[in-house]
């Protein structure tokens, strides 16, 4: 795509984001915004990582977020669900400047997350690989610190607070009557000299727990306190020095890829 092209959907992105998707988020569901300055400043590529209860979540971060961010965030989405049919994967992509995550090994697409983030692009993964059936926070798989580790990028933590209320499973539109939900931004982490993909995972894991919590970040030390859970998956898979996938990192925005991911053995899939 020319430079011109480029500019086209980047600004046509930025319009759909700003005047039809957050207006209409913010028009079914009552929008607070916490921390959204901790990442004033920072230069891309990084990558945003949140909990996931809601199909409003990915809608959530990006509407919260700067639009100097959010236009140029690109999220994860399945490869075999937003990508199966020509007008969905324009759709998604113009919106959410998704690319698609490949879930069977079929599709040729892994690697592509670290290949963004090499040109610069800063991505949106939702660590804990499919929706909370209840609301509470399960165990992040390590595909995201992963890139982080190998590409030496910062992640941003966010915590989605009230979404799985405002949106359970099962439900195609938020309750009525503008449920409040509340998006906490917290501070940029960075992988320490030597630390490992797992160990990160719990820090990030750690701090995003504390933002849905409302508790301090402890300047982001990742250190255990009272209430907090093991949030990092039992056994992960190694993270690959190069072309990392994240396969193993994002979400699923339906009940068909749950479904899929539950007979893969609780395999990550991708989001919208």
């Amino acid at each position: 795509m020319s430079r011109t092209a480029t500019a086209t959907v980047d600004g046509a992105r930025l319009v759909l984001q700003r005047l039809v998707l957050r207006p209409l988020i913010r028009s079914v569901v009552s929008v607070e915004v916490e921390g959204a300055d901790r990442i004033r400043g920072l230069e891309a590529p990084y990558v945003v990582v949140a909990n996931h209860s809601s199909h409003l979540d990915a809608p959530l971060v990006l509407g919260a977020l700067p639009a100097r961010v959010s236009h140029r965030l690109a999220v994860a989405a399945a490869a075999d669900y937003f990508f199966d049919a020509k007008w969905r994967a324009t759709l998604t992509g113009l919106v959410f400047n998704a690319f698609p995550v490949d879930r069977d090994g079929t599709r040729g697409n892994r690697g592509l997350a670290a290949q963004l983030l090499d040109e610069g692009t800063p991505l949106l993964l939702f660590p804990e690989g499919t929706r909370s059936r209840s609301g509470t926070m399960g165990p992040f798989k390590v595909g995201a610190a992963a890139l982080a580790v190998t590409r030496g990028v910062p992640v941003v933590p966010v915590g989605l607070v009230g979404a799985y209320d405002a949106m359970p499973r099962g439900r195609s539109w938020p309750l009525p009557g503008r449920p409040p939900v509340k998006v906490v931004v917290g501070e940029p982490l960075r992988a320490r000299d030597g630390e490992s993909p797992r160990d990160l995972t719990q820090r990030v894991a750690l701090a995003v727990q504390r933002l849905v919590l409302g508790q301090d970040e402890a300047d982001g030390d990742g250190e255990g306190g009272p209430g907090v859970l093991a949030v990092v998956e039992t056994d992960p898979p190694a993270a690959p020095p190069t072309g990392t996938s994240t396969e193993d990192a994002t979400p699923a925005q339906d009940e068909q890829q749950d479904d899929e991911g539950r007979r893969r053995g609780g395999e990550g899939a991708a989001a919208s």
